[in-house]
């Protein structure tokens, strides 16, 4: 399994996955598709899927197009996110395939938008997991709660995701690092597994470089939305239960100014 990182817009990431037996392609919001087709060819990849993770232009706004271009494309997205283009309807735990090796399955993360799709990628051959966030789970942070609650959030993130094995390598849609580094030192300043990952996405950057994967054993540790079952976390937020906790940090984080 190759997975390619495939910058888009301003801080977008749309990858390509694919399946080195039979060069099959999927790829992940693929919000600029001309820009998708040429990596398919440097790559002499087949597209043939799209994985929506949410109906946000920057996300889906290239699946009508990639349509026209590649006819018989298969376009995923929630069943009920309302996804343009979308031509195969997915709810949490339907499974489908990608050439010989790849399986996918659908988890259904709602929150940021009510039919929000994360995919979760395994081979049959080695390589870690992989999980493809969208907008639900970022390194070191979360969307904002467009379409839910702190409730929801948390069990898209703390239960769903959370639940994945540790070593999954997470992809997610936006380049927002080391900002959401810098939020989580506010949150926990002692926590030093932070700053340790600040120092190295803020070298990454400086050489124009992706942050990303982080992995769920990596955001179990930096992540303070993801760590709101902890009893220290929640002290330190003057909370009391892990919902409580979530929703003080997203407030938290919509007012910050870092």
């Amino acid at each position: 399994m190759q997975i390619l990182h495939i910058p888009c817009l301003e801080d977008n990431y749309s990858y390509m996955i694919i399946d080195e037996a039979t060069k099959d392609a999927a790829v992940v919001d693929p919000v600029e598709p001309h820009k998708i087709l040429s990596v398919a060819q440097e790559n002499g990849a087949n597209l043939k899927l799209v994985l929506t993770t949410h109906h946000h232009w920057d996300h889906a706004g290239g699946n009508e197009k990639i349509k026209q271009l590649i006819p018989e494309i298969k376009i995923y997205g929630g069943a009920v996110d309302n996804v343009k283009g979308c031509t195969e309807k997915v709810e949490n735990g339907d499974r489908f395939s990608l050439g010989a090796d790849i399986n996918i399955l659908s988890l259904h993360t709602p929150c940021h938008t009510k039919g929000h799709i994360c995919y979760y990628v395994t081979a049959k051959e080695g390589d870690d997991p992989a999980v493809f966030t969208g907008d639900t789970l970022f390194v070191a942070g979360c969307g904002r709660f467009f379409e839910g609650t702190a409730e929801n959030m948390y069990q898209s993130l703390c239960v769903t995701l959370g639940s994945l094995p540790k070593p999954t390598r997470v992809y997610c849609g936006h380049e927002y690092t080391v900002k959401n580094l810098q939020f989580a030192l506010t949150v926990e300043p002692d926590n030093g597994k932070i700053s340790q990952k600040l120092a190295w996405a803020e070298q990454k950057r400086k050489s124009d470089l992706p942050t990303i994967p982080s992995t769920i054993d990596e955001e179990l540790e930096t992540n303070p939305f993801m760590r709101v079952d902890l009893p220290e976390l929640q002290e330190k937020v003057g909370c009391k239960s892990p919902v409580e906790a979530m929703k003080e940090i997203r407030q938290r984080k919509d007012n910050w100014r870092g």
